[in-house]
């Protein structure tokens, strides 16, 4: 072979080396394009199971709805199986799967007591991990947001608002028409009562066929007003008080006096919250009680003259209370959790989920939907309703005194929810105060 044929060979093998090499490197050089853009690559394809109670038509809970679609486009590969579940009877659902060890993978779950039992029973798992890798979104909460979701040192879920429970709404031009102003001592309230009630008006609308409502939304904070804060935390451990010591027997007479002298409309013991809230909003009740979660109700369905003519207010002063009458009961809001089932690529897809549902987006979004949040945010007055903004005036000025059904045991919730329901037509108050004991002492030693 000549010398030409021979170099010409050689030639041809480097070139076929050469071009082998370049084709062999485009792909690698096509993930490190990929990976610099900063586009998450295509995990594998989960499906989640998701509860929430966000089912009414107020501004809060299409929000959350939205975040939940946006999530969806957002996240191709996650399948989302979702129930929507009306909060009235939310948490008894939630107990019944978590007594099965059932519960979805990802769910909106109440501070306190639930959230403590679900993470005693192991159905739960911690969200430090999560929380951690987000600095900027664990520390944008106030002080003490954690508290009511943290269980031996460990977090289980991220607050998505903030409860007050005890916010007194009433009509401006209802109580100026019959010589009224808002009351703002037990006395006042007992009079507009009688003025009301004489003129054919519903002092004040209740709906406590859910009862938990005549609990969270008066009873926490009228009884706060005469026992005092530091009464109940004693009672709830069982430390030196009980819930058949005399000043908790005086403040469910307080409560009953409400029902004996008729500040509630009949039957309120079998409409719900949102029939009640529907009498005020059509203007056939002067005032309700509940908690700042109503200001989206009344801004979707109430007309402009009665949200112009709405006001808001904390509960009025008890005469000799122990109490501070310049508070209101309050918690943290609901938050995210994960069951403790969920692991390996179905975690990460849950903790984006849960990321979208509490993290610093959502929490503006949720703010900017007329509802308080524990998350350091300032409100742009002119995205939200002026209602909000005067509960956000409110709120920010007061005292915030715990929830009954935040600290009792179940057990003592539900006796003193039922209780309540019979208190208010007629029962006695000791009998009432006996369930409630009873039951709080038996809770505790489960």
């Amino acid at each position: 072979m000549s010398r030409k044929w021979i170099q010409a060979l050689v030639f041809l093998m480097i070139l076929t080396t050469v071009l082998a090499g370049c084709g062999g490197g485009s792909t690698p050089k096509e993930n490190t394009d990929n990976a610099s853009s900063g586009k998450e690559q295509p995990a594998e394809k989960v499906k989640l199971s998701l509860w929430h109670n966000f089912t009414g038509e107020d501004l809060r809970a299409k929000a959350m709805r939205g975040i939940i679609e946006q999530f969806q486009n957002d996240h191709e590969n996650i399948q989302l199986e979702i129930q929507a579940i009306p909060p009235d009877g939310y948490r008894q659902r939630l107990k019944t799967v978590a007594a099965a060890n059932e519960l979805p993978d990802v769910f909106i779950m109440h501070p306190g007591t639930i959230a403590k039992e679900f993470s005693s029973a192991g159905v739960i798992q911690p969200l430090d991990d999560l929380l951690n890798k987000h600095a900027d979104w664990k520390d944008g909460y106030l002080p003490n947001s954690f508290d009511d979701f943290t269980f031996d040192g460990k977090i289980y879920s991220a607050p998505m608002s903030l409860s007050p429970t005890s916010i007194l709404y009433y009509n401006k031009k209802i109580l100026a028409d019959n010589g009224l102003s808002v009351p703002t001592t037990w006395e006042e309230l007992l009079h507009a009562v009688e003025v009301l009630n004489s003129k054919n008006i519903i002092p004040i609308a209740l709906g406590n066929k859910a009862p938990w409502l005549a609990q969270s939304s008066i009873l926490s904070s009228l009884a706060d007003r005469v026992t005092g804060t530091e009464w109940f935390n004693k009672a709830v451990l069982q430390d030196g008080a009980k819930f058949t010591d005399p000043e908790f027997v005086e403040a469910l007479s307080y409560m009953q006096e409400l029902a004996m002298v008729g500040a509630f409309q009949e039957g309120f013991n079998a409409i719900d919250t949102t029939q009640m809230e529907q009498l005020y909003a059509q203007g056939k009740a002067a005032m309700m009680i509940e908690g700042g979660w109503a200001v989206t109700n009344l801004v979707a369905s109430a007309s402009e003259d009665i949200l112009a003519n709405t006001g808001v207010a904390i509960l009025p002063s008890i005469p000799n209370g122990k109490g501070d009458p310049n508070t209101v009961s309050g918690a943290i809001g609901v938050g995210p959790a994960m069951s403790s089932k969920v692991e390996g690529a179905k975690k990460e897809a849950a903790e984006q989920l849960v990321l979208a549902l509490a993290g610093p987006e959502a929490q503006k979004i949720t703010l900017e939907a007329n509802q308080l949040i524990s998350f350091k945010a300032e409100l742009d007055k002119s995205k939200v309703n002026p209602l909000f903004a005067d509960l956000y005036e409110l709120v920010n000025k007061v005292g915030r005194t715990p929830v009954y059904d935040a600290r009792l045991t179940s057990q003592a919730t539900e006796a003193v929810n039922n209780g309540l329901q019979e208190l208010l037509l007629g029962a006695k108050p000791e009998d009432v105060a006996k369930k409630i004991q009873d039951a709080q002492e038996q809770g505790l030693k489960e």
